[in-house]
C-alpha cells in the first residue's frame, strides 16, 4: 500500500478513487504512565511512557485505515492526515484518514514516471504492486 500526505503520487497516475477511509481509536490513560510522566514532566524532556502511548495508537490507526482501503479494492492512500484530540481528561482519540485511490505506474518516458515507477512499470509482479492496467477483479466488476 503506498500511502503519501499529498494529493498525487509522483510517478503514478490516479486510475480510480474509492473515497475516505479512516481509521480510530480512543484510548484511556494508563493512571501509573500519568503519575510516572507527571513527575518526569516537572523536570521537562521526553515523557517516554506517553510517545510509545501515541506511538503505539498512530501505528494500530493506519493498520485499521489500509485495511480499510484495502476492502474497497486500493493500492494507495492519498492526502493522509492524522487527528487527535483529548475527549475529557483521561481519554485520547487518535485518527488516520485520507482517500483511497487505485494508483498505476507511469512508464519511462512518460511525462511525470520516476525511475520507480518505469521499475514497476515494466516489472508488474513486483510484491505489492499490481499489474499496471488491472483493477482488482472485485472493482472491475463494479465499473
Amino acid at each position: 500500500m503506498i500511502i503519501v500526505t499529498s494529493n498525487d503520487v509522483p510517478g503514478y497516475k490516479i486510475d480510480a478513487i474509492f473515497g475516505e477511509v479512516m481509521g480510530l481509536t480512543v484510548r484511556a490513560r494508563n493512571i501509573g504512565a500519568n503519575i510516572t510522566a507527571g513527575f518526569r514532566s516537572l523536570g521537562g524532556g521526553e515523557l517516554p511512557e506517553m510517545t510509545k502511548a501515541l506511538y503505539e495508537s498512530r501505528h494500530e490507526v493506519m493498520n485499521r485505515m489500509v485495511n480499510e482501503a484495502q476492502q474497497k479494492g486500493a493500492n494507495a492512500i492519498i492526502a493522509m492526515r492524522f487527528d487527535t484530540s483529548e475527549m475529557g481528561q483521561t481519554w485520547t482519540e487518535v485518527c488516520a484518514y485520507g482517500t483511497a485511490a487505485f494508483v498505476i505506474p507511469l512508464a519511462a518516458g512518460e511525462p511525470g514516471s520516476t525511475g520507480q515507477s518505469a521499475y514497476l512499470a515494466q516489472n508488474p509482479q513486483t510484491p505489492q504492486q499490481p499489474a499496471p492496467t488491472q483493477m482488482p477483479p472485485n472493482v472491475q466488476q463494479a465499473w
